[in-house]
């Protein structure tokens, strides 16, 4: 399904396919706003960048998110605060601020057009259910230092219960910005291959080969931005991260949709709004229903986004929709820095459970530092995102399922018959999405189209279908 974000590639010219075996210093595995972001940077300080892209530059989910750019990420702030303490919420938040301040740094910079626009961020509740933890993360936000405020109305349709607002949030066009960045990229002499999957990497004494179907990169230091690693060992992020789909669609409400806000609510289903510029007007971009990838489909999320959205816009028209695919950690906080331990010069930024534009600036700025090997403002804040921790992850319910689907995995592909296609990244089984018509795989995430040919990972390698 293609993303209304999608209309932007025509406007701009396709790279090439990498065909040779070349050398850079570095080599990006990723072409999603992540891996662009950590080029631009790492470019912009002279180091010899390659970025290999499977596809298009963003075309999976930095192409198909919502592109809010904000440090209000749900009612996170109470949750870190009673897991891990007061100051480890403070610094999140002032991370993602950070990161906030850098992407209007660089649209400014580099002069990029992309519908860059403030707004406020709300985190609502139509339910007196949820009231009170709307209400204790204004307090707690307020504690650690947050201009947050307790609201009781939006500007938008929609009656509630209340609401916590953060000011001078924003949203973008992040296709628009990605492309900002290749420019400036290159500008700085990194080069970017699409259309370039990564079918292996290696290691050759202290370096690492890149391998794609045409020709490979021999680079000192690798950096994941694949959204999932497509590395399987020794980092093991399989057991420490789901992934999850969202349904979005793009409306034309039949009046010139302005607000001063971009939304989401705190009970289940998930709901998210903001406005969309295109042309003269502003449309509705509305965004839920999510589920675990590869989990039972229960009737059709798309019906059930236009209803909320007719509630609200009797008239509405659907324009475009698509779904997006995003990673969750278990302990809901990115890992971000070393892959692993016993891989040197090897770096990796995943599991931005679906606030991945701060998240990605966040990253690309550590990972900087690392390759660099500089301090600044940005290296106080690494340890909370540290890759490597191994501290006990409490969502236990969450790790029994994972476990349980592995195993059943495993099994049916021991038993596998012609009818019963399973996953090329680790053998767990795969469930037929009807919606779309594609094979997801329950345990990781990795989704095949009706013919195999792989559409997202961890897996690169394409399954067999009758």
């Amino acid at each position: 399904m293609k993303s209304f974000w999608d209309n932007e590639k025509s406007e701009n010219k396709e790279f090439e396919n990498l065909q040779d075996n070349i050398k850079s210093e570095i080599c990006i595995i990723g072409g999603g706003i992540t891996g662009l972001s950590t080029a631009y940077y790492l470019s912009k300080n002279g180091k010899e960048v390659v970025v290999l892209e499977k596809d298009r530059i963003c075309s999976h989910t930095s192409g198909k998110t919502t592109g809010k750019i904000t440090s209000q990420h749900g009612l996170i702030y109470k949750y870190l605060n009673d897991e891990h303490g007061k100051e480890v919420t403070k610094k999140y938040y002032e991370a993602n601020e950070k990161a906030l301040k850098n992407i209007k740094q660089i649209i400014e910079d580099e002069k990029i057009e992309c519908d860059f626009e403030n707004r406020n961020a709300y985190v609502y509740t139509q339910t007196s259910n949820e009231l009170e933890k709307i209400k204790q993360e204004v307090k707690i936000t307020k504690k650690i230092g947050i201009d947050s405020e307790f609201v009781e109305s939006l500007d938008i349709p929609i009656q509630i219960q209340g609401a916590i607002k953060f000011k001078n949030q924003a949203q973008f066009n992040p296709t628009k910005y990605a492309y900002g960045l290749s420019k400036s990229i290159l500008t700085n002499n990194g080069k970017i291959f699409e259309n370039s999957s990564v079918i292996d990497v290696t290691k050759s004494d202290d370096k690492y080969i890149i391998s794609t179907e045409f020709g490979s990169i021999t680079s000192k230091y690798v950096v994941i931005a694949t959204r999932y690693p497509i590395i399987k060992f020794p980092g093991y992020y399989f057991l420490k991260m789901y992934q999850s789909t969202s349904y979005v669609a793009i409306y034309d409400t039949r009046t010139d949709f302005k607000t001063d806000g971009i939304f989401i609510n705190e009970e289940e289903p998930k709901n998210s709004f903001r406005s969309v510029k295109y042309g003269d007007k502003n449309f509705l971009l509305a965004c839920g229903y999510d589920y675990k990838t590869g989990s039972e489909i229960i009737g059709n999320a798309f019906d059930y986004l236009d209803k909320k959205v007719k509630n609200m816009f009797p008239d509405a028209k659907k324009l475009e929709y698509w779904t997006a695919e995003y990673c969750i950690s278990l302990d809901k906080i990115p890992y971000i820095g070393e892959f692993s331990n016993v891989m040197d010069n090897v770096y990796v930024a995943t599991g931005f459970n679906k606030w991945g534009m701060t998240s990605a600036n966040i990253s690309s700025n550590i990972i900087k530092n690392e390759i660099l090997n500089i301090d600044d403002d940005m290296n106080k804040y690494k340890e909370i995102f540290r890759s490597s921790r191994l501290e006990p992850i409490k969502n236990k319910d969450e790790i029994l399922n994972m476990m349980k689907d592995s195993s059943e995995g495993i099994i049916a592909k021991r038993l596998k018959t012609k009818k019963t296609p399973t996953c090329t990244h680790l053998g767990c089984k795969l469930s037929f999405n009807p919606i779309e018509e594609t094979w997801d795989c329950m345990c990781h995430g990795s989704r095949f189209l009706k013919n195999g040919e792989v559409l997202e990972s961890p897996a690169n390698k394409n399954i067999e279908v009758d």
